[in-house]
């Protein structure tokens, strides 16, 4: 598998501070399973979707407690240079560069909006081993209810065009690395509570959207959206028993034709 292009979505992980729920959880709705936990880097065990890396989850470091969140990374060739982008074009870098092992370097930045995402600098771990596959990531979407300074910082982060979708009735952007459309920005209405922050949304694949709800919310999710049909897909918002939101899809029930779009 070749190093992604920059500003392609490569990797995820989340901290949970019940780990063996989260485990529990994912595995149930998701099919996962995991491998070992690498003492050596914080307990961080990756989870499978057939025997390939999809994600990781990992227990907060001592004084990191809080709510569990989703963070994708971002393929970028120097994180070092990314991470003077974020600061150069108004955003905030968490945590900075910081090699991981041979595997690769990490760092944690946030858009001027608040969203939180990461970038990776691929050593010998390239990111997904599998992607829109049932148990794989398939899609991500920046909420914020900011979108014209999500909309500047990221195509000035990374080599971005965009085009805005032609649909009264949301505020849409998606954001492609050439040919391909990697990423999507929603524009937060008043249907989100006031204090739920920008974030970024994970899609997670799966073979029937309904039946995975179901399972999710058995075992304690909360049921945000949906399930609805899209012409992308069947899919609902949750929120999993520890406070992470994320999103799965199943991409092969469709519905309605996909709206046009107009380059920005």
């Amino acid at each position: 598998m070749a190093v992604r292009p920059e500003g392609t979505p490569c990797w995820a992980d989340a901290m949970f501070s019940d780990l063996e729920g989260a485990k529990n959880f994912y595995g149930d709705v998701l099919g996962w399973t995991f491998g070992e936990a690498s003492s050596e880097y914080g307990n961080y065990t990756q989870a499978y979707a057939d025997g390939k890396a999809v994600a990781a989850v990992v227990p907060p470091m001592p004084g990191q407690e809080g709510q569990s969140q989703w963070c994708l990374y971002f393929a970028s060739p120097d994180a070092a240079a990314t991470a003077g982008k974020i600061r150069a074009n108004g955003g905030e870098v968490l945590m900075e560069p910081m090699q991981v092992g041979d595997f690769g370097t990490m760092c944690l930045g946030r858009e001027p909006s608040g969203a939180v995402f990461g970038v990776w600098q691929a050593g010998v771990h390239e990111g997904f081993e599998a992607q829109a596959v049932p148990g794989a990531y398939g899609w991500a979407e920046v909420f914020t209810r900011e979108p014209e300074k999500a909309d500047r910082f990221f195509s000035a982060v990374f080599p971005y065009t965009a085009q805005q979708m032609e649909d009264d009735a949301i505020d849409f952007r998606m954001f492609n690395v050439g040919d391909e459309t990697v990423l999507g920005r929603m524009k937060m209405t008043e249907e989100f509570p006031p204090e739920v922050p920008s974030y970024v949304n994970l899609y997670f694949v799966v073979a029937d959207c309904d039946d995975a709800v179901a399972r999710a919310t058995k075992l304690g999710a909360v049921l945000r959206f949906g399930p609805m049909s899209s012409p992308f897909g069947r899919f609902a918002a949750l929120t999993d028993p520890q406070g992470a939101n994320f999103s799965v899809i199943d991409l092969t029930t469709t519905e309605g034709e996909v709206p046009g779009s107009t380059p920005v």
